[in-house]
């Protein structure tokens, strides 16, 4: 028993070590990209300001703005569509989903896939609409678009899967999307677990507990999916490790997030489908390390990314790390 736990140990330590050797790199990268972002007219926000507990409705609202984005890219990946004009209106300035188009599926699988996951994430929307009633944020200003200077873009060529003035168009081809999508489904889940400690109300809670459970599921698909592509062609793990210490070096100096690419257990491969700790338990982020990855930064600024007009609600400012 001895030994198993200590090769146990071992191999949790090569693992670090080996995520930490890739995230050296991609730390440098994204901070450049940082950089170019804030001269882009990013509004920075003080950090030392003193913030006071958000309440159940800031919480939910701010759950909210990431369904937006979620739901917009998903419809408009599979049906070609956005939001209906009614699920969008609410408190704050309104926006629009900006690019953008119908994926011309190849895997039946994948577009089948695709679907489940569009229809859940709308459903997320009305859900927490009908939750929030009155108090509702509306959806803000959205870039699912393919622009060289675009959220998407500037993500993958953070990650350094595409060079200076290139684009990334995750509308492409089912291998594009799923890394769109992987850029995305892993920090649902983490958003949803950091902010369950911050909800009071335990409907509420329950309620929030069920949609991380479905992010959950949609962030396994998406793993297994590319996993399994992987196989035949590595180059597609690759592609999503590397988005995967792109996140990890937005969000501050822990290294928890994971991709996919599998480690070696008791001599032989084992998937990592699932990114856990030790003791097998999901890993949280907190709102502004949640707001680094969708705003593109490792500042504490209050827009950028997928929102360029920021997120509505109170909770907008992202953490500085």
């Amino acid at each position: 028993m001895a030994d198993d736990t200590q090769q146990f140990i071992d191999v949790l330590d090569r693992r670090v070590e080996r995520r930490n050797e890739r995230r050296d790199f991609f730390r440098g990268a994204l901070k450049a990209a940082a950089f170019v972002g804030a001269g882009s007219g990013f509004l920075y926000a003080d950090a030392t300001a003193a913030q006071t507990a958000p309440t159940d409705a800031d919480v939910l609202n701010f759950a909210l703005n990431l369904e937006y984005l979620e739901a917009q890219f998903y419809n408009v990946a599979v049906f070609g569509t956005g939001l209906p004009a009614n699920q969008q209106t609410g408190t704050g300035t309104q926006g629009s989903a900006t690019g953008g188009r119908k994926v011309t599926f190849t895997d039946p699988l994948v577009a089948q896939y695709a679907k489940e996951i569009a229809q859940d994430e709308v459903a997320h929307v009305a859900f927490l609409r009908t939750a929030l009633g009155t108090a509702a944020v509306a959806q803000p200003t959205i870039d699912i678009g393919t622009a060289p200077t675009g959220a998407f873009s500037t993500a993958a060529r953070a990650a350094g899967l595409i060079g200076a003035g290139a684009s990334f168009d995750p509308y492409a081809s089912d291998e594009n999307f799923l890394l769109g999508a992987f850029i995305f489904e892993d920090v649902g889940v983490t958003a949803y677990k950091g902010a369950a400690p911050l909800l009071t109300n335990k409907t509420y809670l329950e309620a929030a507990a069920g949609i991380l459970a479905v992010e959950a599921y949609h962030a396994s698909l998406v793993r297994t999916v590319l996993y399994g592509k992987g196989i035949a062609t590595p180059s597609l793990r690759t592609s999503a490790d590397a988005i995967s210490n792109a996140r990890d070096s937005l969000d501050g100096p822990s290294d928890d997030d994971q991709g996919i690419s599998p480690t070696t257990i008791n001599g032989a491969l084992a998937s990592n489908i699932v990114p856990l700790d030790a003791n097998g338990i999901a890993y949280s982020r907190s709102t502004g390390q949640v707001l680094n990855i969708v705003y593109l930064t490792n500042a504490a600024v209050s827009m950028g990314g997928f929102f360029p007009a920021g997120v509505n609600g109170t909770i907008k400012t992202s953490a500085a790390n």
